[in-house]
């Protein structure tokens, strides 16, 4: 069994070799001309990556701003409901307060 572990990992070798060897000859430019295109799609990617990180930080600054506009939108409108209340209250109790007198 560990004769023919070994013998696969030496097929598995020599398949590797084949095919690094096959990918040289056939390579559709050459090495310096490969990696040049390599670098400009790495640098493509990069800058891809860079305009996604610019939107995505832009879309949520403006998801912050419409989230604190809702907070005082809703902020304002607790506050003059309270507001209401309390000046309803202050009516009723002083509508009260000078009915009793009256009577």
């Amino acid at each position: 069994m560990a004769r023919s572990d070994g013998n696969s990992v030496l097929w598995f070798l020599a398949g590797l070799g084949v095919g690094a060897v096959a990918g040289v000859l056939y390579a559709p430019h050459a090495g310096s001309e490969t990696r040049d295109v390599l670098l400009s799609k790495a640098d493509e990617g990069r800058e891809f990556m860079r305009n996604r990180a610019r939107q995505a930080r832009e879309r949520a600054a403006d998801l912050v701003d419409r989230g604190r506009d809702v907070m005082n939108q809703q902020k304002e409108q607790f506050r003059a409901a309270y507001e209401a209340g309390r000046q309803a209250y202050h009516e009723e109790v002083t509508a009260k307060g000078s009915g009793s007198q009256n009577l």
